[in-house]
């Protein structure tokens, strides 16, 4: 996320040329009124997409189920789509439509989009599973793609028409209320973003659902839903006030058909005799004029630059994926505030705001006090270098998580958990001296790992009960060995853990044993019931949304006891013992089957505060180098380049993911980050070649030597009325 300065258009604010239609516009304190529906419109659209975006990768991972590398692989081709629209939006709003009809024409595809993917997310379209996720998961991912298909051709068509449209609204004399609008305009763009990043995962996290209780993703997709078509409402309302031009054609158009005629005569003409052309581009000087053609070379040279610049947005945007689906697995709880994985990402707007003004008020004037030349291609490479550092932050939290992690059983093992749930203690033995443990009532063991083929057999020893019996492991699985003894009586009991890996999204997987012997107990945590227990029986586990305490009812005979339990951490899993239940009484024993995550979100701050530096750095300074060196008239070209960085950035996240054979999330951060190092010198030794150049003076040396040529022609057209007179 961070400064949305891609939905801002550098032409928008030139004035309003031919084709205006003229009216008398309402104002208001000397600002067009019409300007004001603009900004609504584009705050609510920012709401719209990025709270959609907020929790796109947790709607792929945990409602279709989808794998992490999968999810993210969608996820960056979504963004990809989104960056590669604004081309399609220019060329249709310049060419046919205007900049008018483009957005409300796109904003009704984008409106339709976020509704297809709401309704996406309602698992009562078909039948679900226990846990709330959908069972014919092929229409569910049918109807998301769709949506999202829909929704990058709207947002991303829409993004270069609505600020210049803003921008069209202002009379040639109005410069400085122009100026004030697009700083409020992008007020809004970031209000919106944060905001709705802060809202939507909130609303994600609530339980929702006729038949079953889920997250609530159909609440998280269709508020934004709703924000688009009042968007869409809102900027209809003030049609009647709009200054509208006529399309006057697209600059990018002509650029490529220029360099599509130089290489084409360049290379009809490879095997002739011809002059010599200093620069490949002057091929066209046959069709285009020099002023054209100059232009080109001078955007070429910047374009030539941006070749590096995908491998940064490559890193920034896994913000929206594997930075999230990191903070799935770490502690959310900032006391009594639970903050849900997708809302970190909100540390990225809220330090931009920190950040932008703190850089350019302190930093660079400290940095020029200094006398460092610190120009704005040295930003740029700085911004690349922290990025990468970033990802070095990210690998390290990631390694401390992974330590967290429990080792699960392979194929040739098995993994066995031991709990004496009797009143003596208990000796228990797996031979041939492979294995043993003497435990006190209700202690018990970790999971102990077993080769299957080395276990023969189970000694135990209790009091004066003793047991020794063959036994054969099932590989690959996890089970617990309850101990039931007293004085007369020793018996085992097998429990099979079907849990093979950590509960995801920090939620808590509970269930019950019933410890009381010859009671039918009736047991409900919450809202939930986990239904009649034997005595002596364990129940189904469960998933809990995790940080939270919940009621524990036991009812025995007819006879309710209940307490409240403990907070059972975020990514945890949890046997829960009943020992006792009798009155209002209720006594339970909490065994940790995994343990929950202890890796803080906020170890995260450092690596989103690297990536914030990095951002304000790269993206601003380059935004505004490249505006610097570009001609007036091909600055939309240009931006068109910047946005294409972006897009192809999210393409090579795909590409390394899938190319790289890493298993380790730590050591697919590293790897970004040593591709981004090297990709970061690339760019500082191209740009150590790089002449500056100042488009006005460029364009002032044309204009006199047109005039020159002008003056020229008119003396030999004098000369030759002069020679035709004699």
């Amino acid at each position: 996320m961070g400064i949305d300065v891609d939905s801002l258009s550098w032409d928008a604010p030139l004035s309003v040329h031919g084709g205006c239609i003229k009216s008398r516009v309402p104002s208001c304190f000397g600002y067009p009124l019409s300007i004001f529906f603009i900004i609504v419109n584009e705050f609510c659209e920012r709401f719209s997409y990025y709270g959609m975006r907020a929790v796109l990768i947790l709607y792929f991972t945990y409602f279709l189920q989808w794998d992490d590398n999968l999810s993210t692989a969608i996820y960056h081709t979504f963004v990809a789509l989104c960056y590669l629209m604004p081309i399609l939006g220019a060329i249709i709003a310049d060419s046919w439509l205007g900049k008018f009809l483009t957005i409300i024409s796109l904003s009704i595809v984008y409106t339709i989009g976020q509704g297809v993917v709401a309704v996406s997310s309602i698992s009562e379209l078909t039948d679900t599973n226990r846990d709330g996720s959908p069972d014919n998961i092929q229409l569910h991912i049918a109807l998301s793609m769709t949506g999202l298909i829909l929704i990058a051709l709207g947002t991303g068509g829409i993004k270069p028409c609505v600020s210049a449209f803003g921008g069209d609204q202002f009379d040639d004399d109005q410069e400085k209320q122009r100026s004030s609008f697009f700083s409020v305009f992008y007020l809004s763009i970031n209000a919106g973003s944060l905001i709705s990043t802060i809202i939507t995962p909130i609303l994600r996290a609530e339980q929702c659902g006729i038949h079953s209780k889920q997250q609530c993703y159909p609440l998280a997709f269709g508020v934004p839903a709703a924000l688009m078509a009042v968007s869409l409402i809102v900027f209809v309302a003030g049609s009647r006030m709009y200054k509208k031009t006529k399309p006057q054609g697209n600059i990018m158009i002509q650029v490529s058909k220029c360099i599509g005629f130089a290489i084409k005569n360049r290379f009809q003409h490879r095997s002739r005799e011809f002059p010599k052309r200093e620069h490949w581009l002057d091929w066209a000087s046959e069709k285009y004029d020099k002023r054209l053609i100059v232009q080109i070379k001078m955007v070429l040279k910047v374009l030539f630059l941006y070749i590096p610049l995908p491998m940064f947005w490559a890193l920034f945007d896994q913000q929206g994926s594997r930075w999230t689906l990191q903070a799935t697995t770490m502690d959310g709880s900032f006391g009594d505030i639970q903050i849900q994985p997708d809302q970190m990402q909100t540390v990225n707007p809220i330090l931009i705001i920190i950040m932008v003004p703190i850089v350019d008020t302190l930093i660079y004037p400290l940095i020029k006090k200094c006398k460092i030349n610190f120009t704005p291609l040295r930003k740029m490479t700085v911004g690349m270098f922290l990025a990468a550092m970033a990802f070095v932050a990210a690998a390290l939290v990631q390694v401390q998580i992974d330590k967290t992690i429990p080792v699960f059983p392979t194929a040739n093992q098995s993994q066995i958990k031991i709990i004496n749930l009797g009143t003596f203690e208990a000796d228990v033995k797996f031979e041939p001296q492979l294995y043993s443990v003497n435990l006190k009532p209700l202690e018990w063991t970790g999971y102990v790992t077993l080769e299957v083929s080395e276990v023969q057999s189970l000694n135990i020893i209790s009091g004066n009960n003793v047991i020794n019996e063959s036994i054969r492991l099932p590989g690959g699985e996890r089970h617990t060995l309850g101990i039931r003894n007293n004085a007369t009586h020793l018996e085992p009991m097998w429990l099979f853990d079907n849990v093979t890996s950590k509960p995801k999204e920090g939620k808590n997987l509970i269930r019950f044993l019933n410890n009381l012997p010859d009671i039918l107990t009736n047991v409900t945590m919450g809202d939930t019931s986990f239904g009649t227990l034997m005595p002596y029986s364990v129940s189904d586990y469960i998933l809990f949304t995790g940080g939270r305490r919940e009621d524990i009812t036991a009812i025995n005979n007819l006879v309710p006891c209940s307490l409240l339990s403990e907070s059972l951490g975020f990514g945890s899993a949890y046997t829960i013992i009943i020992n006792k239940c009798f009155g209002s009484d209720l006594n339970v024993t909490y065994s940790e089957d995994i343990p929950p995550n202890t890796v803080h979100m906020a170890w995260q701050i450092p690596q989103y505060f690297i990536l914030t530096c990095a951002e304000v750095v790269f993206s601003v300074t380059g935004l505004e180098f490249s505006y610097s060196q570009a001609p007036a008239n091909m600055k939309a070209v240009l931006q068109a380049g910047w946005l294409l960085t972006v897009a192809v950035g999210n393409i090579l996240v795909l590409i390394v993911a899938r190319a790289s054979t890493l298993n380790e999330q730590w050591a697919e951060y590293v790897l970004f980050a040593a591709l981004l190092v090297a990709v970061c010198i690339i760019f500082a030794v191209m740009a150590y070649f790089y002449t500056y150049v100042d488009p006005n003076e460029v364009e002032a040396q044309l204009d006199e030597e047109e005039k020159a040529a002008k003056k020229a022609q008119r003396l030999y057209e004098n000369d030759a009325e002069d020679v035709s007179r004699m």
